[in-house]
């Protein structure tokens, strides 16, 4: 994300914070979920969805056993938290977890309909302390789920190699015993997940949500985007079958939102050039529009353009040919790592920068430019906001005394770049406030 909160140089212990999140958590967890049980058991509406292909989910009994074992994960994720602010963002995704289960449970009551078989043995013990415990009513949004994926958020951040697979494979396994065990139905599960990614999404771990003044172009397009969710929104409610369409009509409205003032924080992209999990699966349906746009206008534009001095100026795919890497999209994630040296700052596509960001920009062009090798500043397609951000280090570092042949320099290697009066503005206000010497 674009604003990274300051790095405070203590010792961090996470047993004594952890224990005391803890005693507030599970009490917490086991109040809310039980009392809501019982009360929905009390009710007289309560109904169910499922699907007819669910009658064929074997049940298993094995599988009880990763089921239960979330409970002992959902202590640990809270000792293994490595700074102060990643264990308490972490709880209060465990908190919101709850709570909207919770809230879920209330105003959408279901009940689990299937009738479970008796099973011997230790599995069968473990299926009765189950029960004495939870009633067939708290279903959609499965809470199972939501903890599945924010646990597993917490323990592939700090695993790797084959561990990180191994508990993968393990967190697989306990998503799919809600189903084996005859716990949920199959729309608890999409649910789940649904509501897992959105509190994932909207308390990340690192970073922080902003709000800042938007120019009329910013509005323009925050307007286009949010018709566009709204349109996609209302076809998914009218037409049948169509209720996938919530997706993209969620990325577009997020999207708006970040042109309407959130910024770049929507796409919640580190300095390594990586978005979150949660920003990749909720916003994907734009990604891959971007991606597609991308590939498709840059057919007949080169992949990079050397403009001067080491400095190359170019599309998002050509990092691969760079090992030093100055990344200004927003939208798009680095996969792989064979660039060793990589900025990331994201702007926003189609507007121009701000005096700051440019400022910004300029800086870590210069820091990587002390690797003594050369420098490719990225966007999109390598035509505006790279353009831009190069014009300006023309301007800064003396090899341009006015925008305009800082502009034509870049023209000259890369004829199809598009600045438009308004970026020759901005640059012309770079030079006269930040660049004195050559004013």
């Amino acid at each position: 994300m674009p604003i990274t909160d300051p790095v405070v140089p203590t010792t961090f212990s996470p047993w004594k914070r952890g224990l005391y999140w803890l005693l507030l958590l599970a009490p917490l967890f086991f109040l809310s979920y039980g009392q809501v049980n019982q009360f929905t058991a009390t009710r007289n509406d309560v109904g169910s969805l499922v699907f007819n292909w669910e009658h064929n989910i074997p049940f298993m009994p094995w599988t009880i056993v990763p089921y239960w074992s979330i409970d002992l994960l959902y202590g640990l994720s809270l000792f293994i938290c490595t700074s102060r602010q990643e264990q308490t963002r972490h709880a209060w995704r465990l908190i919101s977890a709850s709570l909207i289960a919770c809230i879920g449970f209330l105003l959408f009551p279901l009940e689990f309909t299937f009738t479970r078989p008796d099973s011997p043995g230790v599995f069968g013990w473990l299926f009765r302390q189950l029960e004495l415990f939870d009633l067939p009513y708290n279903q959609a949004p499965s809470l199972h789920i939501i903890l599945t994926w924010l646990l597993w958020l917490r323990f592939r951040q700090h695993l790797s190699g084959p561990m990180r697979w191994f508990v993968g494979g393990w967190f697989w396994l306990i998503a799919a015993s809600v189903l084996t065990t005859w716990q949920h139905h199959m729309i608890d599960v999409i649910s789940g997940i649904v509501v897992g990614m959105i509190i994932s999404y909207m308390i990340p771990i690192t970073g922080r949500w902003y709000w800042r003044k938007t120019s009329p172009r910013h509005r323009s397009l925050a307007s286009r985007y949010a018709l566009s969710g709204i349109i996609l929104l209302a076809l998914a409610l009218l037409l049948p079958g169509s209720l996938i369409l919530l997706w993209p009509a969620t990325a577009l409205c997020l999207v708006a939102v970040g042109y309407t003032g959130a910024g770049n924080a929507i796409f919640q992209k580190t300095e390594e050039g990586r978005l979150s999990l949660s920003a990749r699966w909720l916003l994907w349906p734009y990604l891959l529009g971007a991606r597609l746009s991308a590939c498709w206008f840059s057919r007949r534009i080169p992949s990079f353009s050397v403009i001067t001095d080491g400095i190359a100026v170019g599309g998002f795919q050509a990092h691969r040919s760079f090992t030093t890497v100055l990344d200004l999209t927003a939208e798009f994630h680095r996969r792989d790592r064979l660039s060793s040296h990589w900025i990331s700052q994201p702007l926003l596509d189609l507007v121009v920068p701000e005096l700051s960001e440019l400022q910004c920009a300029v800086n870590n062009l210069r820091q990587l430019r002390q690797n003594n090798e050369p420098v490719l500043v990225c966007c999109a397609l390598g035509l505006s906001r790279s353009a831009c951000v190069v014009a300006a280090w023309l301007l800064a570092e003396q090899h341009a005394t006015s925008v305009e042949q800082a502009v034509a320099l870049i023209r000259v290697q890369r004829p199809q770049v598009v600045l438009t009066s308004g970026h020759q503005q901005r640059l012309q206000q770079f030079k006269e406030q930040l660049c004195p010497i050559s004013a």
